[in-house]
């Protein structure tokens, strides 16, 4: 009785891991990235379509409060400097709900942005709705997006290079390889990294 109940729980299994779906949500490198419209810290709402002539976006999820954050601020204005002019402009969005982390609220990305000198859109995803499409889980957590036949291409997901608080020690530039390479008609080498930083606040979850 024993070895039969075994059978039967062998072949429930084997049951149940045919027919799981795979879980994992949010894009893959290769997959269409989907437009969005989401408010910037001066009022508007911003889309991708607005950037008419971009031929891609860098789009980072960050927010006010994380230290990984923070301390890739100055790495952000650098790369949107470097490549807004080359048809790839930074769009940041802040993912995480002020009601879990006060500091993230509209109002203190505005104080941020202008703190900084935010040279790029910095928008807020209220509704938490651009966030999971992706699939980011942290701040930050980079797309490099390649408009390819008029669809926006995954081209690159992970963090922005391989040192994730301090700049001095940065030995490879994952973002910008990977935007260089677009640029230059090709295939980045590297298209995936583990992104590292704060997790997404959710009150959802």
């Amino acid at each position: 009785m024993r070895k039969f109940y075994s059978i039967i729980t062998l072949v429930l299994v084997l049951f149940l891991a045919a027919f799981t779906t795979d879980k994992t949500k949010g894009y893959k490198v290769g997959d269409v990235a989907t437009d969005f419209s989401l408010k910037n810290v001066d009022g508007s709402m911003v889309s991708l379509a607005d950037f008419s002539d971009a031929k891609g976006f860098i789009v980072i999820f960050t927010c006010n409060m994380c230290p990984y954050s923070v301390a890739n601020e100055d790495r952000i204005i650098a790369l949107d400097t470097k490549y807004k002019s080359k048809g790839y402009p930074v769009i940041a969005i802040n993912p995480n709900d002020p009601a879990v982390v006060a500091g993230d609220s509209f109002a203190g990305m505005q104080k941020r942005a202008k703190q900084k000198g935010f040279t790029f859109p910095y928008l807020f995803d209220e509704e938490q709705k651009v966030y999971p499409a992706y699939g980011a889980t942290k701040t930050p957590h980079v797309y490099v997006l390649n408009k390819e036949a008029g669809k926006l291409i995954v081209s690159y997901i992970g963090a922005i290079d391989d040192s994730s608080r301090d700049e001095n020690n940065v030995k490879e530039r994952f973002v910008e390889k990977a935007v260089d390479a677009l640029i230059a008609g090709e295939k980045p080498a590297v298209t995936y990294t583990r992104a590292i930083g704060c997790s997404i606040k959710d009150k959802r979850k």
